[in-house]
């Protein structure tokens, strides 16, 4: 891609463009749910069957990955509700869920928004802190590489914006700068989101910043294809280190 086209917005890569070879480094789904059916307060309540969701939207395919001991997260796009995404995340151990509903919507900027939901599992012992949104990240700059071909860096500037820039693969030379949610599931363990302005989607993956020299994200890209009409739900993995760490005066701190 050539300095005159880095600006170009209109010649940068669609969502479906992007999806090929870049869940080279997703990890092995887990059945450890199936069989298991959990009733979250609130009203939400998900069946699990090998490969399947069964949930009030109907039964859907599903993906569900390990995070951590005890901790998993769940990805579906309901064929009731084609223009929303679901992921779920449960917490066996503490008792909590987070539902984060991803919704690409008529208009506006971004395009494609998200709903966050913290919640308990009933039947289960409730301990810990409950999912919340935290500034822990803010002013980290992380490598995270997809595939042997996909490498971006993200600089988590605040709670709401952060800065990515592709380091390999087809938009190598692009960057632009999001908006971003940020939740702590369990102590270095967070649900990272973003929402782009030029592409129409949002994205939501699960961190694993414990050992920052080895970082593990499980995640989802969802919007509209290169026709602006036909929704696009991936689901993709990423293996990360951190790059630095900035410090800011307490009177300019953003995370302040």
């Amino acid at each position: 891609m050539t300095e005159t086209t880095l600006s170009d917005t209109s010649t940068w890569l669609p969502l479906d463009g992007l999806a090929p070879g870049f869940d080279e480094n997703k990890a092995p789904t887990v059945g450890d749910l199936s069989g298991r059916e959990f009733v979250l307060a609130g009203g939400f309540t998900a069946k699990f069957t090998e490969g399947r969701v069964e949930w009030a939207g109907g039964v859907d395919d599903c993906e569900t990955f390990l995070v951590d001991e005890d901790l998993y997260y769940t990805q579906f796009h309901p064929g009731s509700k084609p223009t929303e995404a679901v992921s779920l995340f449960l917490d066996l151990r503490a008792g909590r869920a987070l539902v984060v509903t991803t919704t690409i919507n008529e208009s506006g900027t971004p395009r494609v928004t998200q709903d966050f939901a913290p919640t308990t599992i009933e039947g289960f012992d409730v301990s810990g802190e409950e999912p919340a949104p935290t500034l822990t990240l803010v002013g980290r700059r992380a490598l995270w590489v997809y595939s042997k071909q996909h490498a971006y860096e993200h600089v988590y500037l605040s709670r709401h914006w952060y800065t990515w820039q592709c380091l390999a693969g087809p938009e190598k030379g692009l960057a632009d700068t999001d908006e971003n949610s940020t939740w702590q599931l369990r102590p270095g363990i967070y649900v990272f989101t973003w929402r782009e302005k030029v592409i129409p989607c949002a994205s939501v993956t699960v961190a694993d910043h414990r050992d920052v020299h080895r970082t593990r994200s499980h995640g989802v890209l969802f919007g509209l294809d290169e026709t602006g009409t036909t929704p696009t739900h991936f689901t993709f993995g990423a293996h990360g280190r951190l790059l630095s760490d900035t410090i800011h005066p307490e009177q300019y701190d953003p995370a302040l």
